[in-house]
């Protein structure tokens, strides 16, 4: 564990809004104004809440609060100001009151209920700069938010604000004039996704379907979708037709207890894992209204199926006993009936709706996978390039080697060489060649970077929204030994999806390179705590033991070393690390025995002065701690110098 002293961090986006022109207003009617403000919070509060912000500060006029997804600030950020305009317009007495908004993602400093730092002054200077009605954000808000909503954005060039010492790149939101479109559309971005998500994959479903039916081979284009706001938005196949690949349901969590807050919770984990999934690329998830207008029946799965049209159906429960909660879930396959995965997730209740998010994005995580595997072990005659992407995500599930991530790699090339535009295609086959890279496990690792940099950056030129690429994009820098520029990639991608498990790893593995040693462990252990069943998690254990032994603590890092081998013996590093650890402990049998296993699957080891040379000890402050730690644990298991 980190120590208790270690400040926390956090990457948020955060939401700042104030009065225009509020001192003047109070002097000119001091009791209208302050009824005026009274009025507007209760709606500003309402639409934060609303979006799942959270409101940490306010002082007078100003409110701060934070988000955990830049689209969802922003989203609530013309929300708010399509909902003032409205009541000023509806409201004859006084002066209307105009809000400025700004929103910034930024690393923020975690202390009790409050949050400081850069990114809350970023986010406060931005403020400032709006217009009096409109929102103004920074470029990794727009960054992150893409062409996610049906906003403008004004590019207003690098702005020097006070007390930040570097320029800040800012855009303004657009909302009339001959950018009428955005405007047209604040309506419907006021109606939080949790409250009516059904619209919101109505419109992801129409884009798929507009945008060719790729998801079913020769399948005859369906009947539009509902209408927003209609219970329906699924297209049935056929009798004959086969439904479309990655399409389900997530049916209404079962409360299995009597509290009326943990129906709350069961609600919440439902939609909020519907949002989740339809984020996946290529997924047909069927709207909340559908899903819950089963709420309370007895289901049968291939019913279900045929009747939306969908090849898997999610479904679970909830119980809470004392002061634990248990969530069961199972992936059924609609088609069989057969239950292709079930879990249980059990947790201690602390504050629910914290816990809510955990264990969504814990799912969430765990179903994204597991549709993969059920997908590739479909016969199919003829496959076409989401077939191989679906084939190369299932070979990523298998543990780390060579051969999996070569069999990975040639499905994406396959499904690549049918369709460059397949999504996430190039993404993924990026992510395979960087990963080859950063566990040894390449023959030809600058050539295998440079593709991957090509690939990753037209993944990014397409969809810069993609927490995928950014994922990709992280760990090519971080092959390249550019970790502190990693960083900012992994965080842009948990922002858009905090399900993520492998980046919260790596940005604990790069805050450690970048001799932020003792920020590593929490990453590591939200990491683990996200998907204790990763393929890659013998190499976050090893990383733990790497931690333990170059902060001089041997027997935990042996620990957690054996742990990784127990579980993966094919890590060459976590071998080589148990080498340095025997070695210390002045067991020399082991240490000879690990470290001729890491000589066995990597030629990186065959002597010090070769170890020496991985960019892990590029920082001054890491390689001083190796060197009276893991080199010369090295020496005594045998290494030689040269």
């Amino acid at each position: 564990m980190a120590d208790a002293g270690v400040v926390e961090r956090k990457l948020a986006a955060i939401f700042a809004a104030d009065v225009v022109d509020y001192s003047r207003l109070m002097g000119r009617n001091e009791v209208g104004t302050l009824r005026a403000l009274q009025a507007r919070r209760t709606i500003l509060d309402g639409l934060i809440a609303a979006h799942r912000g959270r409101i940490f500060t306010t002082a007078g006029d100003s409110v701060l609060a934070d988000f955990a997804s830049a689209v969802e600030a922003v989203e609530c950020a013309v929300a708010v100001q399509a909902a003032m305009a409205r009541e000023n317009a509806e409201t004859t007495a006084g002066e209307p009151m105009r809000f400025r908004i700004g929103v910034h993602l930024g690393d923020v400093i975690v202390e009790g209920e409050n949050l400081f730092g850069d990114g809350i002054n970023i986010a406060a200077r931005l403020q400032a700069l709006a217009e009096p009605g409109g929102i103004c954000v920074s470029s990794a808000v727009r960054e992150q938010v893409g062409d996610r909503l049906p906003v403008w954005f004004g590019d207003l060039g690098a702005q020097t604000v006070k007390n930040i010492a570097v320029p800040v790149r800012a855009f303004r939101i657009d909302s009339g004039g001959e950018r009428g479109a955005a405007a047209g559309n604040a309506g419907s971005l006021s109606r939080r996704v949790r409250i009516a998500v059904s619209a919101t994959v109505a419109v992801v479903l129409l884009a798929i379907i507009a945008g060719g039916w790729w998801l079913r081979p020769g399948a005859v284009r369906p009947e539009p979708a509902a209408a927003p706001g209609a219970d329906a938005v699924q297209a049935r196949p056929s009798a004959t037709e086969p439904a479309p690949r990655l399409s389900m349901v997530v049916l209404p969590f079962v409360n299995l207890g009597n509290d009326p807050d943990q129906d709350y919770f069961a609600d919440g984990v439902t939609e909020d894992l519907t949002t989740d999934l339809s984020r996946l690329a290529g997924s047909l998830v069927i709207a909340r209204n559908t899903a819950f207008t089963y709420k309370g029946k007895p289901v049968d799965a291939k019913q279900v199926g045929r009747e939306l049209g969908v090849r898997y159906v999610v479904e679970g429960s909830v119980r809470r006993s004392g002061d634990q909660v248990r969530v069961n879930i199972q992936l059924v396959d609609a088609e069989s009936g057969a239950h292709l995965w079930a879990d249980r997730f059990d947790r201690k209740i602390g504050e629910l709706f914290s816990l809510q998010n955990e264990i969504t994005a814990r799912i969430a995580r765990a179903v994204q996978a597991q549709l993969a595997i059920a997908e590739a072990g479909r016969p199919i005659a003829h496959p076409d390039a989401l077939d191989y992407v679906l084939h190369g995500r299932a070979q990523l599930q298998k543990p780390i080697s060579r051969d999996n991530y070569d069999a990975a790699a040639g499905d994406f090339e396959k499904a690549l060489s049918i369709d460059p535009r397949v999504p996430d295609g190039k993404a993924w086959l990026a992510a395979v060649l960087a990963v080859r890279v950063l566990d040894e496990l390449s023959e030809a690792p600058d050539e295998e970077l440079r593709r991957a940099e090509r690939l990753v950056s037209e993944a990014l030129a397409t969809a810069p929204g993609s927490a995928l690429a950014h994922h990709v994009k992280g760990q090519v820098l971080r092959a390249r030994g550019r970790c502190a520029e990693a960083i900012p990639e992994y965080e842009a991608a948990i922002a858009i999806d905090r399900s993520r498990a492998p980046t919260w790893a790596h940005i604990g593995w790069c805050k450690f390179l970048t001799g932020a040693v003792d920020e590593a462990m929490p990453y590591f252990e939200e990491a683990i705590r996200l998907s204790p069943n990763e393929p890659s998690i013998a190499a976050w254990y090893g990383r733990l033991g790497v931690v333990h032994l170059l902060e001089g603590d041997v027997g935990e890092a042996i620990r957690w070393l054996d742990k990784a081998t127990n579980t993966n013996p094919r890590l060459p590093f976590v071998h080589a690390y148990l080498a340095a650890a025997y070695g210390l402990q002045g067991d020399a049998e082991r240490a000879h025995a690990a470290l001729a296993r890491a000589q066995g699957l990597s030629d990186s080891y065959g002597n010090l002065a070769r170890v020496k040379k991985s960019n892990w000890y590029d920082n001054p402050k890491i390689r001083a701690m190796a060197e009276t730690t893991y080199f010369a644990g090295l020496r005594r298991a045998g290494l030689p110098e040269v």
